[in-house]
């Protein structure tokens, strides 16, 4: 694991229901692993200070299911609300040594900790406090937002996530070029869930 002069706080969102899913999407087969679990070991391997996983539906199901001994658990109760609830919850849980968090989402492990890593080091080299990546001209994520900024999104309402910040400091945003669609890569559907399965595997050979 490389370190990172700056701390970063990783907030991994995982509250959500997948409704459009049927199913506990965090805990579907992946590899050898499960959709969430692999996106813990990625972080887990990159330059993270530390690993907050923001739960809700199903908690103390995926709780016994997977091991989550090197993170920070949170309970989101208010998930159903949005995602800006657990955006907040996890922010609330930042230690205060962090200069900055990156929200991953609990359903892209096809993010490694090579491009979390990237991110990293590009915020490191700059002033700017945020942070997207963008492959093929498309933004994705996952996104590094600096601690200045906190407080903006603590005042998020509803199911917008960040978005609703990067208008607001448009001209304040570095973009780093990501050559992989790892970063646009997420699962809603089961379809979703066959073609990222199918992605995998060929990342394989």
């Amino acid at each position: 694991m490389s370190v990172s002069s700056k701390k970063i706080s990783g907030i991994i969102l995982a509250a959500g229901s997948a409704s459009r899913m049927g199913k506990t999407k965090q805990l579907l087969p992946f590899g050898e692993n499960t959709l969430l679990g692999q996106v813990i070991q990625n972080a887990g391997e990159s330059a993270l200070h530390e690993i907050i996983v923001v739960l809700g539906h199903c908690a103390e199901k995926i709780e016994q299911a997977i091991d989550l001994s090197s993170t920070k658990i949170i309970r989101n109760t208010a998930y159903s609300k949005g995602q800006s609830t657990s955006l907040i919850k996890g922010l609330e849980n930042v230690s205060s040594i962090c200069d900055a968090a990156i929200f991953l989402l609990g359903d892209q492990p096809l993010v490694t900790a090579a491009i979390i890593n990237k991110l990293i080091d590009a915020f490191e080299t700059s002033n700017a406090p945020i942070v997207i990546p963008y492959c093929n001209g498309k933004r994705g994520n996952p996104v590094i937002i600096a601690r200045p900024l906190f407080h903006r999104l603590k005042s998020l309402s509803a199911d917008t996530g960040a978005r609703a910040l990067f208008d607001e400091f448009k001209r304040s945003i570095l973009k780093v070029s990501i050559p992989d669609e790892a970063i646009l890569v997420d699962v809603d559907t089961i379809d979703d869930y066959e073609k990222l399965k199918k992605n995998f595997i060929l990342q394989l050979f």
